[in-house]
């Protein structure tokens, strides 16, 4: 039986690095959740505190942003794990800055939502993230087209 070997780009260092920091991101937020939880008081196994919990207790409030921000992120990762993969193929630096700057742009959307109001979340967070991931969709895009069409 014979090894496979695989040859990566050098810049497929860049994309690991940038991988890696979407689990400091989500340990991040499951700390910030952790936290809003234990303030609010809300017990396990609810996942979101109730509306009467919520008048009037603004750390109620805020663990509800934190938990559905963590959650969103955790909604997102298999997207960007994939578009950043497939646009790797052709440019491992772009996907590495890409993931990069989505990453950043969650920790501000965390930040900004976990305030207690909602509407913070995209002032910058939102759209830095969103920049990065359409841009993955186009290169990702780009990529399989370039496959498709390549003899």
């Amino acid at each position: 039986m014979s090894p496979i070997i695989i040859t990566l780009d050098s810049g497929y260092k860049y994309l690991a690095g940038s991988l890696l920091s979407t689990v400091f991101l989500t340990m991040f937020q499951m700390m910030n959740v952790n936290k809003y939880r234990r303030l609010a008081k809300i017990p396990y196994p609810r996942v979101y505190a109730e509306k009467a919990e919520m008048e009037g207790n603004k750390i109620a409030v805020q663990y509800n942003c934190a938990q559905r921000a963590h959650a969103n992120t955790l909604e997102s990762l298999p997207n960007i794990f994939a578009l950043s993969l497939i646009t790797s193929l052709s440019m491992p630096r772009f996907a590495a800055a890409a993931v990069g700057v989505w990453t950043v742009g969650r920790v501000l959307y965390t930040i900004g939502y976990t305030t207690g109001d909602p509407n913070k979340r995209n002032t910058q967070g939102g759209f830095i993230n969103m920049l990065a991931l359409l841009s993955l969709v186009g290169t990702a895009s780009y990529t399989v087209f370039q496959l498709f069409t390549s003899a």
